[in-house]
């Protein structure tokens, strides 16, 4: 049968729609804040088009680089809670009755159907002063107190002081991972829904123990969809300004943040463009290395 992708015009009417959607709201948006990025603010907050590195070297300050290398480390450790999380319910469910699967991610995509900001705020509810944690937390200590009260030791527990929990890093993270974590179970669970089982049962069949096998056989055939769920969390993680935001303190400010803040509070589009070209340049080499080894390995694979 002759392969569709010889027949041009079938290629064009299934590739045209796909294209045509690449170009309009990717390339061209892109290319224009890359223009951006090279640009000038005027006194006012006009940006005077011109070859300029000024932008950049703004970019790269220490105060900034800072901000980068904490975004940096904040998403990589959102990206393993999520992988340590993420992992074992993905195979949970793959491994499931028929019968479950379906309820069971409907549970992992229900979150979709909420607007980010209201999840996003009802970490506030639960982590607050007057939140549902510290709301559990003084119900405990008031009935511990009463029982100390009728033993003859009234203050023992003392007052109940409310747990800081909101707006620090760790609240930042927990936020990252909670609005993340779909994002990393969905192609995890594609890639273990497909795996050949048979490859697991030999591997307890000659003698390998259950960890032997998970490290050695089960987690490099799930490689695929690991890197995919852990590339998508990170990089949507380094990019989110709006959990740093809502649930971070003054010193949670991520890269995210600081390019918002240069687009709509300064109106300096130009070392916005710059901050977030920094950020996509690494992306971009990544992206590009990985297709050269790619291509590489068809053509060994292809002369042997």
């Amino acid at each position: 049968m002759e392969d569709w992708r010889k027949n041009k015009r079938a290629f064009a009417i299934f590739m045209g729609p796909a294209t045509f959607w690449l170009l309009v709201f990717f390339t061209i948006p892109v290319t224009v804040i890359w223009v951006y990025s090279f640009g000038e603010r005027g006194p006012l907050g006009q940006t005077y088009l011109a070859f300029s590195f000024e932008s950049y070297l703004r970019a790269i300050e220490p105060i900034h680089l800072k901000i980068l290398w904490k975004s940096i480390w904040i998403g990589g450790l959102s990206t393993f809670l999520c992988l340590a999380i993420g992992f074992p319910v993905a195979l949970g469910i793959a491994f499931a009755p028929d019968r479950w699967k379906n309820p069971l991610l409907l549970a992992v995509v229900l979150p979709f159907f909420t607007n980010m900001l209201i999840r996003t705020f009802a970490w506030i509810v639960v982590l607050g002063n007057r939140g549902v944690v510290n709301s559990g937390l003084g119900w405990v200590h008031g009935m511990l107190d009463g029982f100390f009260t009728l033993t003859g030791q009234p203050d023992l527990m003392g007052r109940f002081t409310p747990l800081e929990l909101l707006f620090n890093n760790s609240t930042v993270i927990v936020g990252l991972v909670y609005v993340h974590l779909p994002f990393l179970i969905l192609p995890l669970y594609a890639t273990l829904e497909k795996l050949d089982r048979s490859y697991l049962e030999a591997s307890l069949d000659l003698g390998a123990g259950q960890w032997r096998t998970f490290f050695s056989v089960l987690a490099p055939l799930a490689m695929p969809g690991i890197v995919t769920g852990c590339m998508l969390v990170f990089i949507l993680s380094m990019g989110n300004f709006l959990v740093p935001d809502r649930l971070g303190g003054t010193d949670s400010l991520m890269i995210g943040n600081l390019i918002a803040q240069a687009f709509t509070k300064s109106r300096d589009w130009p070392f916005g463009a710059a901050l977030s070209f920094v950020v996509m340049y690494p992306v971009f080499i990544f992206f590009a290395i990985n297709a050269l080894m790619a291509r590489r390995r068809e053509r060994v694979r292809a002369a042997t």
